[in-house]
């Protein structure tokens, strides 16, 4: 009998029952996922799938295509040529410039001050969008900015000469660089920070120089990190839309804006579903970007075991 109950209870056991440590383990894990779970659902798959939905209902609520026929219109399709330009200069740009002040950082302490005012700085300026960067740049260099009138009055020189290109699509490269920038030193630096100093060592050791372990050591083994943060730097920008609706008043020359002007036109009446439609090609160009992002992130997660 005591052999027999013995053999009971250890079935039990290892059969990861509720009163099992393993039964234990996983239930709090479980229940502890719940929260975040309702959250994403209730703020990210509900909103999404709505507003996509949207786009194969006309305005009586039945299903059509029209609204998908938008996106081979003119006028929608250099909307997204204008948003992948913006994207891929300012992504370009901010991946070089983050780039080189993660490899300058690398010469200084993890823990010294001049590298912790760097990262609080790089968090901080890269949640510093919308609004109030549209109104930083409009008081620097728009029409009537101190730079702007610096320069026309002390030295002569009218940058709006050729025309006010601030408030046009060029003038949303300088605001969203200055986000670029931090948001690339975040995401990149984990991967400059992972080289190992062996490398280094061993490269000298077979002979091989500093360029040569720049060369062949370097540059492979943070090349995916690289093109990574640059694939999410392309879709911040791809994907902002604040800072453009305060500098550009008029007009929806991103798809960002376009969407805007479809829910809230007043000279276009009944295309209101159309946002759906542009919503979805902006999903399909996001869920591609971050695709390729999670590949190579996992290419450079390798390097950091």
């Amino acid at each position: 009998m005591a052999r027999g109950a013995e053999s009971s209870t250890r079935a039990s056991s290892t059969s990861g029952g509720v009163d099992s440590p393993r039964g234990r383990r996983r239930l709090p894990a479980w229940w502890g996922l719940t929260p975040f779970a309702l959250y994403v659902l209730a703020f990210l798959v509900l909103p999404c799938l709505l507003a996509l939905g949207t786009g194969f209902v006309d305005g009586d609520g039945r299903f059509t295509l029209d609204n998908i026929a938008v996106l081979g219109e003119p006028s929608v399709l250099r909307a997204f040529g204008s948003s992948a330009l913006v994207s891929g200069v300012t992504a370009v740009v901010g991946a070089v410039l983050g780039a080189v002040v993660c490899w300058g950082l690398t010469a200084l302490r993890p823990d010294g001050l001049v590298r912790g005012f760097v990262d609080s700085a790089a968090s901080v300026l890269a949640q510093f969008g919308g609004v109030m960067l549209a109104f930083a740049f409009t008081a620097t260099i728009g029409i009537q900015g101190v730079v702007t009138q610096l320069l026309l009055t002390r030295f002569g020189v009218d940058v709006f000469a050729d025309g006010v290109w601030f408030y046009q699509v060029p003038g949303l490269l300088l605001p969203y660089i200055y986000f670029q920038v931090p948001l690339m030193v975040i995401t990149f630096m984990p991967a400059v920070t992972g080289l190992r100093p062996q490398w280094q060592e061993a490269v000298a050791t077979l002979g091989g120089t500093g360029w040569q372990h720049f060369a062949r050591v370097v540059v492979p083994v943070l090349t995916p990190a690289f093109v990574g943060s640059l694939l999410l730097l392309f879709a911040n920008a791809f994907s902002s839309y604040a800072t453009a609706a305060a500098i550009i008043s008029q007009g929806a020359q991103i798809v960002p804006l376009q969407i805007r002007a479809a829910l809230v036109s007043e000279t276009v009446l009944g295309r209101e579903n159309v946002a759906g439609a542009l919503a979805l090609g902006m999903v399909v160009v996001m869920v591609v970007l971050m695709s390729l992002y999670s590949v190579l992130q996992r290419r450079t997660e390798r390097w950091q075991r």
